[in-house]
């Protein structure tokens, strides 16, 4: 929980460093409620050529762990060549069975409308791959989550006695569309995580989009519309490469924290992507205010616990909204020993409505020091 100062303004911020960037910015003072009903979203299509899915223009270098899996000789296929092949039931028992898993589907673009939550098997690892080529949409309908991995489900088999730690199943996803996911509701591990939830093992996420996800309006823990994740091993980072997160008016994701990522003591590295118009609609921040039920802050990115990281590398971050702090990013680290790196990235158009750190613009920051910021623009 992230446990903010009291009357934390300006003396409470950190100051502002000298930077290549420009930056203008304010800092003000900051600081379980029950879900509320989605609509039905309607389905998306696939990425087709014309549809650019993360930052082209990205330099950031991608290490070799956080590059696609080479997926041509695929453990299992999803469908036969047809659409009518490609179902959400067969979706679910791939994802189930494990292994690097393909689509046969045709030719052409198609949206497979989930009518259960795919769910991975922890004895089913060590590695899950789920490439979509480039062709696939997984939409949740705006009824629920489409992906679902917690090492710490004794339903989905435990597979340690340290299940919050330990190095399998590692899960990539690459080359697919996550649409109209919505978690709305679920309480397991507090929520969030509208179109992937992850606890444990390892995630990597590659050339993929996400777009009109979302999670419980309200809150003030919870989040992730697009995707959840507590604990990695070894607090290893969960990679975000060369991916989407929403790209254009009415596609972001919305949640009480975290219009597109959440996380409770997680290390992200987010690499040539884009996170644009994704939203933070909870109110009262965190720990909520009196008489509210908290939630609002982060975005893009909502991020709490002690000891742990976040990089923005090669991204661009722009036309977010929080309804309390960190219109960009909210970054709380507890014990002050977290630290945030921005390289070569343009952050701007991010208000935050209640509060940010002063000098810079769209984030709220808690951490060891302040922000390291290279060759990047934050503006309001």
């Amino acid at each position: 929980m992230a446990v903010l100062p009291a009357g934390c303004g300006s003396e409470a911020v950190p100051e502002a460093p000298q930077g290549s960037w420009v930056a203008a910015g304010a800092s003000a003072a900051p600081s379980s409620a029950a879900p509320s009903a989605a609509p039905a979203a309607p389905s998306s299509p696939a990425p087709t050529a014309a549809v650019v899915v993360g930052n082209p223009k990205g330099q950031a270098v991608v290490p070799a762990e956080a590059k696609a899996v080479d997926t041509s000789r695929p453990t299992r296929v999803i469908g036969n060549g047809t659409p009518a092949s490609c179902t959400s039931k067969a979706v679910v028992a791939a994802v189930a069975a494990g292994g690097v898993i393909t689509f046969d589907c045709g030719p052409d673009p198609l949206t497979i409308t989930m009518a259960a939550t795919a769910k991975v098997k922890n004895a089913n690892g060590p590695k899950i791959v789920l490439d979509g080529g480039g062709k696939i949409t997984l939409s949740g309908g705006g009824k629920r989550r489409i992906l679902y991995m917690n090492t710490c489900d004794q339903a989905q088999g435990w597979t340690t006695s340290h299940c919050q730690d330990q190095d399998h199943p590692q899960l990539t996803v690459q080359n697919l569309t996550f649409a109209d996911g919505n978690s709305t509701g679920e309480t397991a591990e507090g929520g969030g995580g509208g179109a992937i939830f992850v606890r444990g093992g390892r995630l990597k996420v590659v050339n993929s989009r996400f777009i009109r996800n979302r999670c419980d309006d309200t809150g003030p823990d919870l989040g992730g519309a697009a995707i959840r994740v507590l604990s990695q091993s070894k607090n290893l980072p969960v990679y975000i490469v060369n991916s989407t997160f929403g790209g254009g008016k009415g596609l972001g994701g919305r949640c009480s924290n975290g219009g597109a990522l959440s996380s409770i003591g997680v290390s992200w590295v987010v690499l040539n992507s884009v996170l644009t118009h994704n939203s933070a609609i909870g109110s009262g921040a965190n720990p909520a205010r009196a008489g509210k039920p908290g939630g609002g802050s982060g975005g893009a990115i909502y991020t709490d616990g002690n000891l742990f990281t976040v990089r923005i590398a090669g991204s661009i971050v722009t036309d977010n909204h929080a309804e309390e702090g960190g219109g960009a990013v909210f970054f709380v680290s507890n014990d002050r020993t977290g630290t945030m790196t921005i390289e070569s990235s343009t952050l701007q158009r991010n208000p935050s409505d209640g509060f940010e750190t002063r000098g810079f613009p769209g984030i709220f920051f808690l951490g060891a020091r302040n922000p390291t910021v290279k060759s990047s623009t934050l503006r309001k």
